[in-house]
């Protein structure tokens, strides 16, 4: 009995004797928020920015179609707005050094699911070897009138 106890509470700790490698990679990992602003200009007045890596992890905030004063391009014509949806998100994935193929969480927001879904096929233009996982959301409204979707992303590159 005294043998089970002690290999009980052997497990319950961890073991005799920790990886001290364990202790360097978690403080390799706490690197400092590194921030993006796309439109620096909307962003800060809207109090947001569009992008945050904080070590091997990027998280995108969703990507709309506008121009770089805030407004709605391509009102009605989803399509379109992916299009430009997935230009902006590109152009962050870059910024940082990650491509399509380092995503692995994308969130789909939009205000005409069946509309998406007739386009959605678009997708596998974005993403040639594998899908990333993710959610889609019908939602009643997005942030600008006319606006059909919005993208978020989340990418990870070991660095």
């Amino acid at each position: 009995m005294k043998s089970k106890l002690s290999f009980v509470i052997l497990l319950l700790t961890g073991g005799c004797n920790p990886a001290p490698e364990t202790k360097q990679n978690i403080s390799s990992q706490s690197d400092a928020p590194e921030y993006f602003s796309l439109r620096p200009g909307f962003e800060k007045s809207n109090g947001y920015s569009h992008a945050v890596r904080i070590g091997s992890e990027l998280k995108i905030s969703g990507a709309v179609s506008m121009d770089e004063d805030g407004n709605l391009t391509a009102p009605g014509d989803m399509k379109q707005q992916m299009i430009n949806c997935y230009g902006d998100l590109e152009k962050v994935l870059n910024h940082y050094g990650y491509s399509w193929e380092d995503v692995v969480v994308e969130n789909v927001l939009t205000t005409n699911m069946a509309e998406f879904e007739k386009h959605s096929v678009y997708r596998k233009t974005i993403y040639g070897k594998q899908f990333p996982a993710g959610s889609w959301f019908g939602v009643k409204e997005l942030a600008l009138p006319g606006q059909l979707i919005e993208i978020e992303l989340e990418a990870y590159k070991p660095r």
